[in-house]
């Protein structure tokens, strides 16, 4: 992963944000809320527009940043997000409407696990981008494939950990639970027989997966 001076680098080369942006970033480093790194969620976004899904499915809206980006940079795509926890699925609704994109953004309250039905209504879906709870993304995929389209792609967030997932001795027992199960989950996703994956590491660790003979 880079260091300090090669990030300072590259900041130099970030994309101009509009005001409301800059504030959802403020708001997330100042209240301690997990958003995507910038330079993977910059990796997904050019990805995506080489890709043009027509409806990307998001596990995980916290305050809806990613949702809003992946909006912006894709006005002609619909997103799809969820969002567990109460008090972020208004500040996400309260944000999205903010910027104009109710339309373009739909997004669910609950247990992503428990509104599957729900989801599937809005689908096929041609992404679908996972970045919620650690300790559940093999489920969330399971759960999610098979809303998928033929010519989906999948991308997970945080599959590195902050490096934890390469650590012999971690200290803190939740901690080293969930690098265990993020070690895990990469193993399994490396190894399912319909889709090849690549693990780019960069931010906190980004797995890109693809159906295996899409095209054919």
């Amino acid at each position: 992963m880079p260091n300090k001076k090669i990030e300072e680098y590259l900041a130099n080369f970030s994309t101009n944000k509009d005001e409301k942006l800059v504030q959802l970033e403020a708001y997330a480093k100042e209240q301690k809320v997990p958003i995507m790194e910038e330079r993977a969620l910059s990796v997904m976004l050019h990805i995506l527009k080489l890709h043009q899904p027509n409806k990307i499915l998001e596990i995980g809206a916290a305050i809806g940043y990613s949702a809003i980006r992946m909006a912006k940079a894709l006005p002609n795509t619909k997103i799809v997000t969820t969002e567990i926890d109460p008090h972020r699925f208004e500040l996400a609704e309260q944000n999205i409407r903010a910027c104009g994109l109710e339309n373009q953004i739909t997004i669910y309250h609950g247990d992503a696990l428990e509104i599957v039905q729900e989801v599937k209504l809005d689908g096929p879906f041609d992404a679908l981008f996972i970045d919620a709870s650690k300790g559940q993304y093999k489920r969330f995929f399971q759960a999610y494939e098979p809303l998928l389209s033929k010519r989906a792609v999948v991308f997970s967030d945080n599959v590195l950990f902050k490096g934890l997932v390469a650590e012999e001795m971690i200290e803190s027992k939740r901690l080293k639970s969930l690098a265990k199960k993020i070690k895990e989950y990469n193993e399994w996703l490396m190894n399912q027989p319909d889709w090849d994956t690549v693990i780019i590491p960069i931010g906190d660790g980004l797995a890109f997966s693809i159906k295996r003979g899409e095209g054919e």
